[in-house]
């Protein structure tokens, strides 16, 4: 809402209530800078929101604004910019590809736990030690804040011991190396081979961000031989869910491990996946 009222105040027009030309004409800028079709889409949710929460007329369903949405669909498209998803094969030879150092130590917990809990990046700079619990057969992790649980009522990941990837070592590896018993799980490391100390303004610990996410994966595709364009953070949680899909979980449980609400954005994954598993013209292709 705030870019659409930036918007009006430069070119002339009121943003509450906001005219359908208004309406209309930010939505056609936003699609010619490039936006997605679906933040598009979100930008016109926004708006139609602030006029509910102003109490004033709502103008995003005028004829003229639907129609103009519809053209950048069409233009645009709205297929999604998909990123390769790092399976286990992938992630095993991410893993392989760290030093042992105390930064190489991290990244391997980073990328084994962002594997095996499905995570969203946003969860996964977000733990602190505090929401790892010990559990004979693993690591319970409660994910406190989620892009699905936006009131914070929290959700628990379990995270097996495993035989192959073994998130739960990597992470006490990481932990023990650093010397982290509190705070974040994920914190950055000097190029001197520390842990960075508590920010001297605020006396809080740093963590690493969404963004770091990205390119600790992405360096180590790079290094691996790998196209680290085709990878992105969202790779992590992908690649689970289709290797999971590969070896035949049921739905419900993928959808428990990765805490997705609709079951339609899995079974996406699970097409892709099985695409040529019992494949229609094996037989005579």
């Amino acid at each position: 809402m705030r870019v659409f009222q930036a918007w009006c105040e430069r070119f002339g027009f009121r943003s509450l209530p906001a005219s359908p030309e208004a309406v209309a004409g930010f939505l056609a800028h936003e699609a010619d800078a490039g936006r997605s079709a679906s933040t598009v889409g979100r930008r016109l949710a926004a708006i139609r929101y602030g006029h509910k929460l102003a109490k004033v007329p709502d103008s995003t369903d005028d004829e003229d604004v639907r129609a103009t949405m519809k053209g950048i669909r069409r233009r645009i498209g709205t297929a999604p910019n998909q990123k390769a998803a790092a399976t286990v094969d992938v992630l095993q030879m991410l893993l392989a590809r760290t030093p042992d150092t105390l930064t190489g130590k991290r990244d391997r917990a980073l990328l084994a736990l962002g594997f095996a809990g499905a995570f969203r990046r946003s969860e996964l700079v977000a733990l602190d030690v505090e929401d790892l619990r010990e559990d004979p057969e693993g690591l319970r992790v409660m994910v406190r804040r989620s892009k699905v649980d936006q009131e914070g009522r929290g959700f628990e990941k379990a995270i097996p011991t495993g035989r192959y990837i073994q998130p739960v070592r990597l992470v006490r590896e990481w932990l023990d190396a650093a010397g982290t018993t509190s705070g974040p799980v994920f914190r950055p490391v000097s190029r001197s081979g520390n842990v960075r100390s508590p920010d001297p303004g605020t006396a809080k610990l740093p963590r690493l961000t969404d963004r770091s996410v990205a390119n600790i994966l992405q360096a180590y595709c790079t290094a691996s031989g790998l196209d680290a364009s085709t990878f992105g953070a969202h790779s992590l949680r992908a690649g689970y869910i289709t290797t999971a899909a590969e070896r035949g979980a049921d739905l419900a449980r993928i959808m428990d491990q990765s805490g997705h609400r609709d079951p339609r954005t899995v079974v996406g994954y699970i097409r892709r996946a099985n695409a040529f598993k019992d494949h229609s013209g094996s037989g005579f292709l």
